[in-house]
């Protein structure tokens, strides 16, 4: 049972950085407007106006959100990448794989492997199917929109479509521990620890809707703690490397912050960044604010 405590203690730890994280940033968030106030001086003296403009400005959906998906994913792409060519060069981070692998082989019992099996379910092609059907109806009942559907299908298909497609490439053998292993395909990155990463993270985005802000807290540490809990479990099952699930992690979390801003965050709605940012174009609100001033 130590593998499992161990998961717990891990997932546990990872939901709460993000919980944290996020009521770090709703408090920053609360505080926006006077920070666009000391910006609004920046403008009037820089060259960098519409950047500093795009995204301080509250009205606008593209600003910030657009800015840290961007990171989010530009940050994925790195991890990726570097574990991509580690895997194959670092004796290192080989040697750190095997040493997880062996230690999960060693401590994990059968009732153990029973719980790890059962959370790693969590982010299979029939629990994402069904969690999704249920969480699509209770959002679709609670605040409608047309879009939820085609988000609870965009996110999980276009991210195993990503991460297959890079399994394909770097065509990574998988722990040999378990035979059954061997039969599941191209080991990095891991699919499972992906398709939680994305998919609980598009259920919070959901819930996240008319919330208020301790509730959308918890939603957030909960699908990062549910995400690291799957990728914890690929491990301990020996079914995945550690590196694998990292990088799964990174994909996962780097695909839903595009389809996050594609459909406008909590606006749910696609294309509503481009639309928002045409209704309230930086000259335009430039025009007004000046005619405010006069």
């Amino acid at each position: 049972m130590l593998p499992v405590v161990l998961l717990l203690i891990i997932a546990t730890a990872a939901g709460a950085a993000a919980w944290r994280a996020t009521a770090a940033g709703e408090r920053r968030a609360g505080g926006r407007r006077a920070v666009a106030g000391v910006a609004e001086e920046i403008r009037e003296h820089t060259r960098v106006r519409s950047f500093v403009e795009s995204r301080l400005d509250a009205e606008v959906a593209t600003g910030l959100a657009l800015t840290l998906a961007l990171a989010v994913f530009t940050a994925a792409g790195v991890i990726v990448s570097l574990l991509a060519l580690l895997v194959r060069r670092s004796e290192a981070l080989s040697d750190l794989d095997a040493a997880a692998a062996r230690w999960a082989h060693e401590h994990t019992s059968a009732l153990g492997h029973d719980i790890l099996s059962g959370i790693s379910l969590l982010a299979s092609t029939e629990g994402v199917i069904v969690i999704g059907l249920v969480a699509g109806i209770f959002e679709m009942i609670r605040v409608p929109s047309r879009w939820i559907p085609v988000f609870l299908i965009v996110v999980p298909v276009g991210d195993s479509l990503v991460t297959n497609t890079v399994k394909g490439i770097i065509d990574r053998a998988r722990p040999a521990i378990d035979p059954a292993a061997a039969s599941l395909g191209p080991s990095f990155p891991s699919g499972h620890s992906s398709t939680a990463a994305a998919f609980y993270a598009a259920l919070a985005l959901l819930a996240w809707r008319r919330r208020p802000a301790h509730v959308r807290n918890l939603l957030a540490g909960t699908a990062v703690g549910i995400a690291v809990a799957v990728a914890c479990s690929r491990v301990l099952l020996d079914l995945h490397w550690l590196s694998d699930v990292i990088a799964g992690l990174a994909l996962g979390w780097g695909w839903f912050a595009v389809c996050a801003v594609a459909f406008g965050g909590p606006i749910m709605r696609f294309g509503a960044p481009v639309e928002e940012a045409a209704l309230h174009p930086p000259d335009a609100r430039q025009r007004e604010a000046g005619s405010a001033r006069s």
